[in-house]
């Protein structure tokens, strides 16, 4: 029997250093020989646990033993049978939540990097420009609107355009992708990868319209008395959250949501060039501690602050954001203030940010979440000087699709009510996943409802 390695293999990354100053991708992703060593780590049990940790249902033990042979292409193939997005999966995936926290090896050491290698599958096939589609069923005669074009949406369109059905995505912005080119930096997901993906699915036969506000220009009712057969509403979590604190109105102060969008969806990094600008103080703050708060500390950097800070009310060990994210975020100097949480912010006689109000926390009994409940400790107030803050303590969902269909049930949070296994709302004919349900979560969790709803519009099409 061979011997067990319990330790993967690297991944390459630029240096932390000189990516601080670009927003070029920092992971470099693996060469052949470095994934074959890798897919070798893999012990091919019996019963894969792993397979049970992935959302989308991923035969990943087939996946992996086909690296390991050399057969690349057969591990894309098998890949797509369950993934239309495996080079954005295998970049963005919290794998080591879901299917490598099912590896056998994490036991002892460390877990087959699962994403690593669907990532290699994925960028060995769209290096080559040999992508293979599987062509869709014969035409069922039917019409389905999809709209929102995030993971969810994406992953229900291909689905149902290769069960044979006519789709239509609709996307509110000018580019489609939801989350994918809005929300993630170019330095973790580049877009040329999104745009790419993106053409696949309408290679498929998949019609994308742009700049179509469902809610405004067409209602639900409109869509299913225009022809439609059936609706898939994945238009995400796009409402930011705010603190209710003084001074969240003054100049310098950003959502997340919109400060990750002038980055990345409208360029904002590479103005003049590109017409959007965006104030960057030269202390940034970033309330949260989640991947968009990573996400926005690191993109501050890049953006010209000499320190961006993150603020977050409990300790690192209930941050919910990825490990990786998190390191690469130490690495490129980002600075961490834990059990501390602002209480206003302060400005200048020009209405600009100046500084924070904040107080220091200790951690009591665990709450609803699981995790211990910050306490604030008294007369333990500080002021922290700050050019620039930027709130990332979440999002709701898109309020514009729900206040225009009177007859679609919502929870107290705005969400979608809807049928987890199947995506059923309360209206006819629709159907609804991602984070309109569920609330902010992850791009392979709205992939998974994607996926179990495109199958749920299928057989009640076909009935």
């Amino acid at each position: 029997m061979p011997e067990i390695n319990y330790v993967r293999e690297k991944m390459p990354v630029q240096d932390p250093s000189v990516r601080v100053r670009n927003f070029n991708e920092v992971a470099l992703g693996y060469d052949a020989e470095t994934a074959i060593k890798e897919a070798s780590r893999c012990l091919d049990c019996k019963k894969a646990s792993c397979k049970d940790g992935c959302p989308v249902g991923i035969d990943i033990p087939a996946f992996i033993k086909l690296i390991k042979e050399g057969d690349f292409n057969g591990a894309i193939a098998k890949i797509k049978e369950k993934n239309s997005l495996p080079a954005i999966c295998g970049r963005v995936c919290p794998q080591e939540s879901q299917c490598e926290k099912n590896c056998v090896l994490a036991k002892k050491g460390e877990a087959v990097g699962i994403g690593r290698l669907e990532r290699f599958a994925a960028d060995y096939e769209m290096r080559r420009e040999k992508i293979k589609l599987k062509k869709p069923a014969t035409s069922s005669g039917r019409k389905v609107a999809i709209v929102g074009s995030g993971p969810s949406g994406l992953t229900a369109a291909a689905d149902l355009c290769q069960m044979g059905h006519e789709v239509t995505l609709f996307e509110a912005l000018h580019t489609p992708g939801g989350v994918l080119v809005y929300g993630i930096p170019e330095f973790r997901l580049p877009k040329n990868i999104v745009a790419r993906e993106i053409e696949n699915i309408k290679k498929l036969g998949v019609k994308i319209c742009t700049n179509m506000v469902i809610g405004k220009i067409y209602t639900l009712d409109e869509l299913l008395n225009d022809g439609y057969d059936a609706i898939f509403v994945g238009t995400g979590a796009g409402l930011p959250y705010f603190m209710d604190i003084p001074g969240e109105n003054l100049n310098g102060v950003y959502s997340a949501n919109e400060f990750l969008t002038r980055s990345n969806l409208m360029k904002a990094y590479l103005f003049p060039e590109h017409l959007t600008p965006i104030y960057i103080g030269k202390r940034v703050a970033v309330i949260g501690g989640g991947n968009v708060a990573m996400d926005a500390a690191r993109t501050a950097l890049r953006l010209g602050a000499e320190e961006s800070f993150i603020i977050y009310r409990r300790s690192d060990k209930e941050m919910p954001a990825r490990h990786e994210e998190v390191e690469h975020a130490h690495e490129e100097g980002v600075q961490f203030y834990f059990l501390t949480s602002p209480t206003g912010i302060e400005g200048n006689e020009q209405g600009w940010v100046k500084g924070l109000n904040c107080l220091r926390y200790e951690l009591g009994e665990p709450d609803g979440s699981g995790r211990r409940r910050p306490v604030p400790i008294e007369g333990s107030d500080f002021f922290m000087p700050m050019d620039t803050v930027i709130m990332a303590i979440g999002q709701g969902p898109n309020p514009l699709v729900p206040h225009t269909t009177p007859d679609l049930e919502t929870n107290r949070w705005g969400n979608i009510v809807a049928d987890e296994a199947s995506g059923r709302t309360s209206k006819t004919a629709v159907f609804a996943g991602g984070d309109v349900v569920t609330g902010a979560a992850t791009v392979i969790l709205a992939m998974g409802a994607g996926k179990k709803a495109a199958q749920a519009i299928d057989e009640y099409l076909k009935n």
